[in-house]
């Protein structure tokens, strides 16, 4: 949002921007409207359009949007400045700023800040605050599509700040924004670098360049055969065996979501599903081919059904084969492989004739490296927009 049409005020750094004495409860409709300018998108068709499904969550920003060809129906015109609102599932916090005119759904609603009470730099985070999106949840109407009505809405009541306090509150979200932006663009560079690094050496097409010197199975890699994670949970015991689910190799690093284990017994009848540190562990269903490695707390835990055990003849090969897995070729392999109507599944013959192009020595030692460093940056910069989110967060539920 530009504010540098606005005309300075020197005094605003000592505004007591925490005094409310002067704040004043008003009604929604009286100091924002609704603004119904209908459009047919037949007459519209190289316009810029806007469903719901281009809005993020609780993000004040349109980073994709349609063409009025794309859509049927009667839509809403907006402009530069105006800010459009999801009635429809208000729970999604739905609301971003517009920054350029075009046409949005009918299930929006286009919002436009009257600005004698309040400004519209300020009114968005009004808007995204807890005490509003909640209140909107609360008035609206449906059960399956609940949706918010402008003659509800209008009428509901919020605490206001003076023009001036809302224009210092609003240059500090602003700022705060700014940084999350930019962290969010670093973090998009990082993971788009990460995938042109992957894409460039293992394509695919399967068109390897020079640096790979060999293509083979994935089981010719292994010392032993891959094989199926078997352990039935059985009733649980306190000083048991643990067992790794697919739900355990979600997030990050391989670490047990719970403390589910199983009897010793149990454990000793399936043998081939024990899993040593440095080992590979691979998901056959939910996210069908994800890989991850065995840490040392988790030496000697068991596999449920689900997973499959992968032991490599070299234990050098352990950090490639992870980021091969994440290339575009075998990416593709698993896509075709998997097969289910409920749920996409790998089995172990496809999962063992799983194609690897093997990278010369040379070339897989500065590939890690590459990807590693990448990694690092996209985890700081995830790590930076998630504490910028939580900042901007508290901030509007501060003053609001």
């Amino acid at each position: 949002m530009q504010m540098h049409d606005r005309r300075p005020n020197p005094a605003w750094a000592s505004l007591p921007l925490f005094d409310r004495a002067d704040w004043k409860r008003m009604a929604f409709g009286d100091f924002a409207q609704s603004i119904g300018d209908r459009a047919d998108p037949k007459d519209a068709q190289e316009e810029i359009y806007v469903g719901l499904e281009h809005l993020d969550p609780q993000c004040l920003h349109i980073r994709r949007w349609g063409k009025g060809s794309d859509v049927i129906g009667g839509k809403l015109r907006f402009r530069k400045g105006d800010i459009i609102f999801g009635r429809r599932r208000a729970y999604q916090r739905k609301l971003a700023v517009a920054e350029f005119g075009g046409i949005c759904s009918a299930h929006a609603m286009v919002i436009r800040a009257r600005p004698d009470k309040v400004l519209p730099e300020f009114l968005p985070f009004l808007m995204m605050s807890d005490p509003f999106m909640n209140r909107a949840v609360e008035i609206s109407v449906g059960s399956l599509s609940p949706t918010i009505n402008w003659t509800t809405l209008k009428l509901e009541t919020f605490d206001l700040p003076p023009l001036d306090q809302q224009r210092r509150i609003a240059e500090i979200f602003w700022a705060v924004d700014e940084h999350l932006q930019n962290a969010l663009s670093l973090q998009w560079a990082a993971v788009e670098a990460k995938k042109a690094v992957l894409a460039e050496k293992l394509p695919r097409d399967g068109r390897f360049g020079p640096d790979v010197e060999r293509s083979v199975d994935l089981q010719s890699l292994c010392k032993e055969t891959i094989t199926y994670g078997i352990v039935q949970a059985g009733p649980e015991v306190d000083d048991g065996i643990p067992y790794i689910r697919v739900t355990d190799m979600t997030n990050g690093p391989l670490r047990l979501e719970g403390t589910l284990r199983t009897s010793p017994e149990i454990a000793a009848r399936f043998k081939r599903s024990t899993v040593r540190t440095g080992e590979i562990v691979c998901a056959l269903r939910g996210p069908a081919g994800l890989l991850k490695v065995v840490p040392p707390e988790l030496d000697g835990a068991n596999l449920t059904q689900g997973t499959a055990r992968i032991s490599l003849s070299d234990d050098g090969l352990t950090g490639y084969v992870l980021r091969a897995f994440e290339s575009p070729f075998i990416k593709r392999q698993v896509s075709l492989q998997a097969k289910g109507s409920t749920f996409a599944e790998l089995t172990l013959a496809a999962l063992r004739g799983i194609q690897v192009p093997v990278l010369k020595a040379n070339v897989r030692s500065s590939f890690a490296k590459q990807l590693d460093s990448l990694d690092a940056a996209s985890s700081a910069s995830a790590d930076l927009v998630a504490d910028c989110q939580k900042l901007l967060r508290d901030l509007i539920n501060q003053f609001s």
